[in-house]
């Protein structure tokens, strides 16, 4: 575990944590296909989701990408994820995606959690700097990453574009170990 508190808990995901990890992402596909889509399409099925949390696993032995699971203080239902991607050693760097299901929203947990793995990236890992990349309308993750002391840097032009969709503008944010 890399953290816990009286409403959290937060661990690497870890192949026991398929059948919730399945259940919160199909749940709550309507709320995550716009922003994650990809992270849906891994993740359909049970089997699936099996094999994205081995892919995961191996992404985090090589450094590549980490997945962070934020359950229960009881360590039983996935409430959330935290993706540590595009992570560049040499510039010591990454950016988070996240997620949060449907009944845990609005309750500050995803800027606690963002928090948590903030420090231990910084702290443990090393990383120097790291980015947020929201679209203005996705007013959660917006508040998420002000509320955990992430800065607004630039509007990035065409920077994502969703499954049948427009490319998009979207929001950078950065927290870097300077500003701690």
């Amino acid at each position: 575990m890399i953290y816990s508190s009286e409403h959290i808990s937060i661990s690497l995901v870890q192949p026991n944590d398929a059948l919730q990890l399945n259940k919160l992402l199909v749940s709550n596909t309507e709320r995550f296909n716009r922003f994650l889509p990809l992270t849906l399409a891994d993740n359909r099925t049970l089997e699936s989701t099996r094999n994205y949390i081995n892919k995961k696993i191996e992404a985090a032995e090589k450094k590549e990408e980490y997945v962070f699971v934020i359950k229960d203080t009881y360590q039983i239902q996935i409430m959330g994820l935290i993706i540590l991607k595009q992570v560049d050693w040499e510039t010591e760097q990454g950016e988070f995606a996240y997620c949060i299901g449907q009944g845990f929203k609005g309750k500050g947990l995803m800027s606690h959690a963002i928090k948590a793995i903030s420090t231990y990236a910084i702290e443990v890992m090393g990383l120097k700097t790291l980015l947020i990349i929201s679209h203005k309308t996705n007013v959660s993750s917006v508040n998420a990453a002000l509320n955990s002391g992430f800065k607004w840097k630039k509007t990035l032009k065409n920077e994502f574009t969703p499954l049948n969709g427009a490319s998009l503008d979207m929001e950078l944010y950065e927290f870097s170990k300077h500003e701690r």
